[in-house]
């Protein structure tokens, strides 16, 4: 079944492509014996059907890359060998950073930025940094009470939308935020509707304390507020665990995520913490879908835990 489906990719079937990115996001063990055929096949996109791929695969990859041969193909070689997690892959990114390949040049970013993409950096002192956390599990959207001494937004004057209200005292919590080094409760709050338009930062504490961020810069193309409106009742509330970290889905209703990686609808956007100018640490996806029933877009949450800080940003296509 994998070998016709990868037979189909090839010749650009979409019904193909999106079908081994359902087997790569939730069954990887099936496509992993056939990365190399899919390499063969030419098949370059999306890079994150390579997750996976041994080192076998990686070590052609980088091949590839090296030869010099495949210049016009180096944007999606990059990708792909970032999105591997064998250890060879790591290896050739961090050396093509200082010792760039024929063809990066021609590039906008420099290697490493394409890690972001795959949920991961380096730290000042040179260490690895996962953004992203193997735990994952299912976000239910449930209607809460609205508060009526809820704070207001500063820009629109709505009042803000709790997205969520975390407790690391909860084991799927602890597990989900692992990697992001946060204890205790953590509250997200933001404007439900000026989050559409700006990375919205808000300075958080372990007791659920969660104040606007007075840097704040209101971006010029925010819409002409005709008066306060109500955001959403509904908050997350953490249900099962999912049998993998990508099965967010900023698309479809029930994709919304505690943990894991982001299914990005463009570019990875992992915002820069205002403290300290680093990458934030994703923590979960919230899908339009599961708003409302007309809703599209997902609204992407993060945390710096070192700085005290939470974002919220939103894609759509």
């Amino acid at each position: 079944m994998i070998q016709e489906l990868i037979s189909r990719a090839a010749g650009d079937d979409d019904d193909a492509i999106e079908e081994l990115i359902r087997i790569a996001d939730a069954e990887p063990a099936l496509l992993t014996p056939h990365l190399g055929a899919l390499l063969d096949a030419d098949v370059l996109w999306p890079a994150t059907l390579y997750r996976t791929a041994g080192p076998d695969v990686v070590t052609r990859l980088v091949e590839m890359v090296d030869s010099g041969q495949r210049t016009s193909d180096l944007n999606r070689l990059f990708l792909i060998v970032a999105h591997s997690e064998d250890p060879l892959a790591e290896a050739a990114m961090r050396r093509w950073e200082t010792q760039p390949p024929s063809g990066t040049d021609k590039l906008h970013v420099k290697p490493l930025i394409y890690a972001l993409q795959s949920g991961w950096t380096l730290n000042p002192d040179g260490s690895r940094r996962d953004l992203c956390g193997t735990a994952a599990y299912t976000w239910t959207l449930r209607e809460t009470p609205s508060r009526p001494d809820q704070p207001t937004c500063p820009w629109c004057t709505s009042p803000l939308w709790t997205a969520a209200d975390l407790y690391t005292t909860e084991p799927a919590v602890a597990a989900a935020l692992a990697h992001t080094g946060w204890t205790g409760r953590l509250m997200f709050r933001s404007c439900y509707f000026c989050a559409c338009y700006a990375t919205i930062f808000s300075q958080v504490t372990p007791d659920g304390a969660s104040t606007w961020w007075p840097g704040n810069t209101v971006p010029d193309f925010l819409p002409q507020s005709s008066g306060p409106e109500d955001p959403p009742t509904r908050q997350a509330v953490t249900g099962p665990i999912r049998s993998t970290g990508h099965q967010a889905s900023a698309w479809n209703e029930g994709g919304s995520t505690l943990g894991g990686h982001p299914q990005w609808i463009q570019d990875a956007e992992h915002p820069v913490c205002p403290g300290c100018a680093q990458p934030m640490d994703y923590v979960g996806l919230i899908g339009g879908a599961d708003l409302d029933e007309y809703g599209e877009g997902a609204y992407y949450l993060h945390v710096h835990q070192p700085c005290g800080f939470t974002a919220i940003n939103y894609q759509q296509s």
